[in-house]
């Protein structure tokens, strides 16, 4: 077993939340860190956007730092802080983004937590995590901005084709028929979004996620190898991985994320509150830099295209422009002949309605963490989430790039289930599933 699928447990769990489940579900998130390799991007112009433009103003409230150290996943959600170093958008800003892309979401944990990363494209039930003492040490940590909203996917190994499981409706015969833990599943980290998308779509189709079927954790750029290795039946991971498990011939896709929640949201621009508290003008930029790049990717889609190019590199998610480029511009298909084009497509920026860092969405995270016995008792929701989500940095940044904010921090959607979340009473959702722990 790799690293980062070690079974040992991270960090202090609270008396009211250490029970005997809690402690194996929980094990899933050791994993040491382990290599990383530092990007430092030059601009190019290719973009239509001249580096240094409009460069921040020195002064009182210019950035502490001059180089913020932003780390990343190879998936196709880190375009936005890609695009802001490679396209020169941080150097508007007055900073200069130096990317370090990791090899797990452990590693992006262990190095906000020793300062070794400024900020990451991180698992937004990651940070909530920490800020909860669950899946690693608890540290107050801060969203700085959402950066994408859409574009995961649930697979299945080509296996369970043969086994006539091909949907949630067939796999839920199929698993109903053996006995329980006879099937695995992946996702990347125990408390983050891939994690929880994985849990709902299973309850929702009548598998109970902790009895029914085995949980493990895979870091996404290992997914398709260890689905070809036989470690799982099916997963759950961000793209270009679905896709690039049709491609190799090992997988098909079953869901996607934006089928459990059309609009959800995904990875954060995520640091912690220590590093905020230090550098608010760095933050300030560096969501500012965030956001004129995630204006840019969606504006068109030669910008798009443009974006997986950059991707695609070596340097970044390393993998054909093809694999990344077609589900990015809303081209899906499933592997088993089915081909459409998604109108709920990864977005990462919807004239603001991405980025604004919504309580309610932080808050939605904590419900799923009560669910499913990661926590003992209900949280204050709504303040948690307002120490959490800094909306009053992304609305200073917001303003100095001309974004729009909303009036209410709460969002209303409804989910695959039928399901209602607008955060109004957070106590009353989390106890309001037929399936839980």
């Amino acid at each position: 077993m790799k690293a980062d699928q070690a079974s040992e447990e991270t960090g202090p769990v609270s008396g009211d939340t250490a029970d005997t489940g809690r402690r194996d579900f929980l094990r899933q998130s050791a994993g040491l860190a382990t290599g990383a390799t530092l990007i430092s991007v030059a601009p190019v112009a290719s973009a239509g956007f001249s580096p240094g433009f409009g460069a921040h103003v020195a002064g009182s409230d210019a950035p502490e730092l001059s180089e913020v150290r932003v780390g990343f996943m190879p998936l196709t959600d880190c375009a936005s802080v890609v695009v802001a170093a490679a396209e020169g958008f941080d150097r508007k800003h007055g900073i200069r983004i130096v990317l370090s892309r990791e090899t797990s979401w452990a590693s992006v944990r262990d190095k906000l937590l020793n300062s070794e990363l400024d900020a990451a494209h991180v698992l937004y039930g990651l940070i909530y995590g920490l800020q909860m003492g669950i899946g690693g040490p608890k540290q107050d940590m801060n969203v700085l901005m959402t950066l994408n909203h859409n574009g995961q996917g649930i697979s299945f190994a080509r296996q369970m084709e043969t086994l006539g499981a091909v949907d949630g409706a067939s796999l839920a015969r199929l698993v109903a028929s053996r006995p329980a833990g006879s099937f695995t599943f992946a996702q990347t980290f125990p408390t983050g979004t891939h994690a929880m998308w994985l849990y709902y779509w299973l309850a929702a189709n009548g598998i109970h996620p902790m009895r029914d079927v085995k949980s493990i954790v895979v870091p996404p750029p290992q997914m398709i190898a260890a689905c070809r290795a036989g470690t799982m039946h099916g997963f759950c991971v961000g793209e270009p991985w679905n896709q690039q498990g049709i491609v190799d011939g090992v997988s098909f896709s079953v869901a996607s994320s934006q089928d459990i929640w059309n609009d959800h949201p995904e990875k954060v621009l995520g640091t912690s509150a220590a590093w905020t508290e230090a550098n608010p003008h760095a933050a300030r930029a560096l969501v500012a830099a965030v956001l004129d790049a995630s204006r840019w990717i969606d504006a068109a889609d030669a910008n798009r295209r443009r974006a997986a190019e950059l991707m695609a590199g070596a340097a970044f998610v390393n993998t054909a422009y093809e694999v990344i480029a077609g589900r990015m511009l809303g081209h899906y298909q499933d592997g088993r002949g089915r081909s459409w084009t998604d109108s709920l497509r990864l977005k990462f920026f919807d004239d603001g309605a991405v980025n604004f860092p919504w309580l309610s969405d932080g808050m939605w995270l904590l419900t799923q963490f009560r669910r499913w016995g990661l926590l003992g008792r209900d949280p204050d929701y709504l303040a948690l989430a307002r120490q959490v989500n800094r909306t009053d940095i992304y609305a200073d940044a917001a303003s100095a790039v001309g974004v729009g904010v909303p009036a209410d921090a709460l969002r209303s959607h409804r989910l695959a289930d039928g399901a209602v979340w607008d955060g109004s009473d957070p106590a009353r959702y989390a106890a309001g599933f037929a399936i839980h722990a």
